[in-house]
C-alpha cells in the first residue's frame, strides 16, 4: 500500500479524526498482545532492529551494517525475518542462488549477501534453527512489535526526513503503537538522513541517538550527469529519488510504486521502453531489483546504499554487552 498523504501532515485534514475510533481498537488489540506474550530467551543474545512507523526506514542498510561489523569482531552472525511478501513460512535459510524475492521477499536477499539469513513467520522456531546452526548472535529484522523472543538489544531506526509522521497511530497515522511506548525499549535510535527537524535533540533526552546516513556505492558514481527514470516501491521512493539527484542524475521520470510492489514482466518492459524512448537509463532500487522479473535485470541498473554511522564508537559502545554475553 502507499502511505496516504495526511499521515505525513493532517493540518486541515478530516480523515484522521474520523479513523481515531479505529485506532483506539488498533491499541487495544496491541496492548492485549502485549500482555498475553510469552517470549523465549533465546541462549545467544538478540538483536533487534525495527521502527515505530509502517513503511521504509532504513531497517534493511541498519542490518546489513551490524551484521557486517559484528562478523568482523570474529563472531557468526545469523539473520531472522519475517520474510515479508514471500511465499515461503519457514524456518527456512535463505539461498540466493535457489530463492527469489516471490518465495521469501525482498529483504532477506539482500541480508543474505552479508550473512546466514532465516525466514519463519514464527520467529521462535526460526531463531531455534538458527541456533542450531552455530549462530553466537542473531539480528531480528523488523521486530520490534514482536513479541516472540526476549531482546537483548532494540535499536529503533527513524527516518529524518519523515520522522513519526502525524504521530497518530494505524489507520490513523502510520504509527504501529505510541511512541513513548516503543522508545522505552530501546537501546539507541539510529536516526538516518538530516536532520532538519531537530528530531536527535528531542528523542536524546529519552533515549540514546546514533546518526546516521545513506551513501550510495562507487559503482553509482557513474549516473552523474546521466538521464534516469528511476523507480521505486518502497516505504518512501522520494528518499530514493532524492539520493539520485544528490549524485547528479538527471532524472527524466520519477515512477513510484506499493512498497513491496511485484513487478510483472509487462511492467518491467514498459519502464526499460520508456527510458529508452527518452534517452535515459532505467534506475532502481537494490530491493525493488530482486523483484523484477529475471529477463528483465539485465537491462535495468541497480542502486545499492549503505549506512554509515557518524560516530562509529558510540555504535561499538552500545554492542559492547552484547559481545561480552558472547564472549564472557
Amino acid at each position: 500500500m502507499r502511505a496516504p498523504e495526511f499521515w505525513h501532515d493532517d493540518r486541515g485534514r478530516l480523515a484522521p479524526y474520523l479513523l481515531a475510533p479505529l485506532s483506539a481498537v488498533f491499541a487495544a488489540a496491541a496492548r492485549l498482545r502485549a500482555r498475553a506474550a510469552r517470549p523465549w530467551r533465546a541462549p545467544v543474545p538478540v538483536i533487534c532492529v525495527g521502527n515505530l512507523t509502517v513503511g521504509g526506514a532504513g531497517k534493511t542498510p541498519t542490518v546489513l551494517t551490524l551484521a557486517r561489523r559484528l562478523a568482523a569482531s570474529g563472531l557468526r552472525v545469523g539473520c531472522l525475518s519475517r520474510g515479508y511478501g514471500g511465499t515461503e513460512r519457514g524456518p527456512v535459510e535463505v539461498d540466493p542462488q535457489h530463492h527469489g524475492a516471490r518465495e521469501v521477499g525482498d529483504e532477506p536477499l539482500l541480508l543474505a549477501e552479508a550473512a546466514p539469513t532465516w525466514i519463519a513467520r514464527d520467529r521462535k522456531d526460526g531463531a531455534r534453527v538458527a541456533i542450531a546452526e552455530g549462530i553466537d548472535v542473531l539480528i531480528l529484522d523488523d521486530g520490534l512489535q514482536n513479541r516472540a523472543l526476549v531482546q537483548d538489544l532494540a535499536f529503533v531506526v527513524v527516518d529524518a526526513g519523515y520522522g513519526f509522521g502525524n504521530s497518530r497511530l494505524l489507520p490513523a497515522g502510520p504509527l504501529r503503537e505510541p511512541i513513548d511506548q516503543g522508545l522505552a525499549r530501546a537501546a539507541a535510535v539510529v536516526l538516518i538522513g538530516d536532520d532538519r527537524d531537530g528530531l536527535a535533540r528531542r528523542l536524546g533526552a529519552r533515549v540514546p541517538v546514533l546518526t546516521a546516513r545513506l551513501v550510495a556505492d562507487e559503482a553509482a558514481r557513474h549516473l552523474a550527469g546521466r538521464k534516469v527514470l528511476a523507480f521505486a516501491g518502497i516505504g518512501r521512493p522520494a528518499k530514493f529519488f532524492e539520493t539520485l539527484h544528490q549524485l547528479g542524475a538527471q532524472l527524466v521520470d520519477r515512477v513510484e510504486f506499493a512498497d513491496h510492489h511485484r513487478y510483472t514482466a509487462d511492467e518491467a518492459m514498459r519502464l526499460v521502453e520508456d527510458a529508452q524512448r527518452q534517452g535515459a537509463l532505467p534506475v532502481t532500487t537494490a530491493k525493488d531489483f530482486v523483484r523484477l522479473p529475471e529477463g528483465a535485470r539485465c537491462m535495468v541498473t541497480a542502486v545499492r546504499v549503505e549506512l554509515q554511522f557518524d560516530d562509529p564508537a558510540r555504535l561499538d559502545e552500545i554492542l559492547r554487552p552484547s559481545l561480552r554475553a558472547v564472549h564472557g
